[in-house]
């Protein structure tokens, strides 16, 4: 089967830790996609809406340090929701695959293990809030917090403020979810730009999307 009609409908999100580069290399997947003729949507969750984008400014502000984690959890699914609606679901039914800058698996790091809510239950959460919860593939890009550190040149937003010891647990959890979920894979993001483009390219060859 061509790569074209296997790719066709996929739906596929780079996720991992702040700074491990995901924005990067889902870039240069849709710039690859194209080049193969591949009909290709990219967006960023939570965001690429107009309510999608006034609920990534609350969770993002540094003034609000004192929000829950299940508020945090609340708001990051209602951006989810409308993101499928208004975006997600015209495009695969359009037969374009589409490229998610995260997606559940980062609740479930962030607020399932980080913030302590349970990934189990945050799964459960979504089961009941989404359309679709589970992506063809999640692609993990996996980096150690002194590597991500040093990429993130700018002010830090209210996520990746939080303390070393959060964005262990993140690290773990996503490590952890790519044990226990099927179609969950790694990369490590350690390396060189153009290294792990390719690695992401091998894994993307090779899925079965069963």
């Amino acid at each position: 089967m061509l790569l074209k009609d296997r790719l066709q409908g996929k739906l596929i999100v780079l996720d991992g830790p702040d700074g491990c580069g995901k924005s990067t290399q889902a870039e240069l997947l849709v710039k690859w996609l194209e080049g193969e003729d591949v009909p290709t949507s990219r967006f960023r969750d939570p965001g690429d809406t107009a309510i999608g984008e006034k609920i990534r400014e609350i969770l993002l502000n540094p003034e609000h340090l004192a929000m829950d984690t299940r508020t945090e959890l609340l708001l990051y699914m209602a951006a989810r929701a409308q993101l499928w609606a208004e975006k997600i679901a015209p495009a695969l039914n359009e037969n374009h695959c589409v490229i998610l800058d995260r997606w559940l698996s980062s609740t479930c790091a962030y607020q399932g293990f980080a913030g302590g809510f349970g990934a189990d239950k945050v799964i459960g959460i979504a089961t009941d809030c989404l359309e679709r919860v589970w992506p063809d593939l999640t692609i993990i890009l996996d980096v150690d917090l002194k590597t991500a550190a040093g990429r993130l040149k700018r002010q830090l937003d209210r996520m990746e403020a939080k303390g070393d010891g959060y964005h262990q647990k993140v690290r773990e959890g996503f490590l952890q979810l790519a044990e226990e979920q099927k179609n969950v894979l790694v990369v490590d993001a350690a390396a060189g730009v153009e290294t792990v483009h390719k690695k992401i390219l091998e894994l993307i060859s090779e899925a079965s999307f069963t």
